[in-house]
């Protein structure tokens, strides 16, 4: 997949204002694969609710949202499933972790289903954040921005076109947002995917390509 296009896209929350100041809403939008972008919005202005739209977990919006040129309002259901399987990841502000399964065991389950990578790799990466020994720790046990790390490497071991992370580093330092940032970005440029880096404020110190403001 090469391309997300936004068509005059608004959430149907937003269709009765009429004081919206947005490079996104009911605007011509296209992500490019290969490129990366910030989209900087304040609270409330639907930051969360565009990944949903993108990613297909809600459909509450009004104009389109395509995919190389494809209407998303028409896919069914295999369509997405293949869609999250091999061209979009998302790493969810939420985390969506499994707090009784360790940090490693809710990396594996996803790349069980991908097998896209190696143990070895894997490890290293947790090696990298700094997060190690937590790899047999129960989630539930670390603290949020361990909980990001680890959230992190699982939206890395699926081949994607795309990565959507929505507000990644919120709850960690600076040395661990670059570390973060570099592996994000070497594992993009391995697939040769696009970036989205969502944010209300501190955001992952990329050479982005284009920064929006939703």
């Amino acid at each position: 997949m090469n391309s997300i296009h936004l068509d005059n896209t608004l959430p149907n929350v937003f269709l009765q204002r009429t004081d919206l100041q947005s490079d996104i809403w009911r605007q011509h939008v296209t992500l490019e694969k290969g490129k990366s972008y910030l989209v900087e919005a304040s609270s409330g202005t639907g930051k969360s609710s565009l990944c949903s739209f993108i990613i297909g977990y809600r459909k509450d919006f009004d104009g389109k949202i395509l995919f190389d040129g494809k209407d998303s309002l028409g896919f069914k259901t295999s369509d997405w499933t293949k869609l999250r399987q091999s061209h979009i990841s998302m790493l969810f502000q939420e985390l969506r972790l499994f707090p009784e399964l360790t940090a490693m065991e809710n990396v594996e389950i996803k790349n069980s289903l991908t097998h896209f990578k190696q143990k070895k790799e894997i490890e290293g990466w947790f090696e990298a954040l700094g997060i190690a020994e937590k790899m047999q720790s129960p989630v539930r046990l670390m603290s949020f921005g361990q909980q990001q790390r680890v959230a992190m490497i699982r939206a890395l071991v699926q081949p994607f076109d795309f990565l959507l992370a929505d507000e990644p580093i919120s709850h960690l330092d600076e040395t661990n947002s670059r570390m973060m940032a570099d592996i994000m970005m070497e594992e993009a440029r391995r697939q040769g995917a696009g970036i989205v880096i969502t944010s209300i404020g501190k955001h992952m110190e990329l050479a982005y390509d284009k920064t929006l403001c939703l």
